[in-house]
């Protein structure tokens, strides 16, 4: 994983207004100074999928003799990379699906590279909505002088629950366990190679962002996890959103448990700190590493205050 994601990992709350603004400053940086370019890579997985990082959410696809497939979308810097790669290997055929797995601008703001050449843009019924939502907080917040934000690009075909189809020599499958990381997250399944995108569902040894305005839901996310793991085999390779700096955006559904167990370990931990009387500042401002979970870190105050607005309400 490259440093440019590692640092942006750290320094934004991934959420769809703030990763607006977090382009914003990239590229009016980028216009005073001559920028590196980030670091990418792709990397084969089984078969026709494989995954690419570079800046934001991990991108999955596929590409056959026949069909194209890309799930996310980054920034659109990282997103006319990912694409050039696409079209080295697939001959510069039309990408017949892009899935967008939530709405967060780290997934959804190079959309608009990958518009032109896309077929269909696919994802859960409730996200173009919070990817509306969260562009109109942006240009709402924006400071004055800035320059607008882009228009969002948003899907134009969904689904509510379940979603399949053959593409090419694959099958992609798509399906919605309800809220979790968003009140809009897509488990992207390519079935015949036994990879599975979950996009933010998993933060591999990493503080998630937890989305509380767009429909979070820590308790029901924990379910899903469990879902998910006992929807596939034991060989199944996981793709996650992110991951941590000693650790890989892959993984196998012991990861997507221990994500389980630290949304659980996190949720007790903070319910105890209520029960023993502390106030919420107090319990905001607690930075020890949580029990069993030191490749996290300290806490930070992002989980911490969304455990406790889903235990207090």
């Amino acid at each position: 994983m490259s440093l440019n994601r590692r640092q942006f990992l750290a320094t934004s709350s991934l959420a769809a207004a703030a990763s607006a603004v977090n382009l914003r400053n990239l590229l009016a940086s980028t216009a005073q100074a001559p920028q590196a370019p980030p670091a990418t890579a792709f990397v084969n997985l089984r078969g026709t999928v494989g995954y690419f990082t570079g800046q934001g959410g991990t991108i999955g696809w596929h590409v056959d003799k026949t069909s194209v497939v890309v799930v996310d979308a980054q920034f659109p810097v990282t997103a006319k990379i990912c694409l050039d790669g696409i079209n080295e290997r697939s001959g510069s055929r039309p990408v017949d699906f892009l899935v967008n797995t939530h709405h967060h601008g780290d997934h959804t703001a190079g959309n608009v590279v990958f518009r032109p050449v896309t077929r269909k843009i696919l994802a859960q019924a409730n996200e173009p909505r919070l990817q509306l939502e969260a562009a109109a907080r942006a240009a709402k917040n924006a400071k004055p002088g800035a320059p607008p934000p882009a228009e969002p690009v948003v899907a134009d075909t969904t689904y509510e629950k379940t979603w399949r189809e053959a593409v090419g020599g694959e099958v992609l499958a798509l399906k919605y366990y309800g809220p979790a990381h968003t009140g809009a997250d897509s488990v992207v399944s390519f079935e015949k190679a036994g990879v599975v995108h979950v996009g933010d569902l998993v933060f591999n040894r990493l503080h998630p962002y937890i989305d509380k305005p767009a429909g979070a839901s820590i308790a029901n996310w924990i379910k899903a996890l469990e879902a998910v793991a006992a929807d596939h085999e034991k060989s199944t390779v996981f793709v996650f959103g992110h991951a941590g700096q000693k650790f890989q955006p892959t993984g196998s559904s012991a990861d997507l448990l221990f994500m389980r167990d630290y949304l659980t370990a996190l949720l007790e931990f903070v319910r105890g700190e209520i029960k023993a009387g502390k106030p919420k500042e107090t319990i905001l401002k607690i930075t020890d590493p949580l029990k069993g979970f030191p490749d996290h870190g300290p806490l930070i105050e992002r989980v911490l205050s969304a455990a406790y607005e889903e235990l207090v309400g």
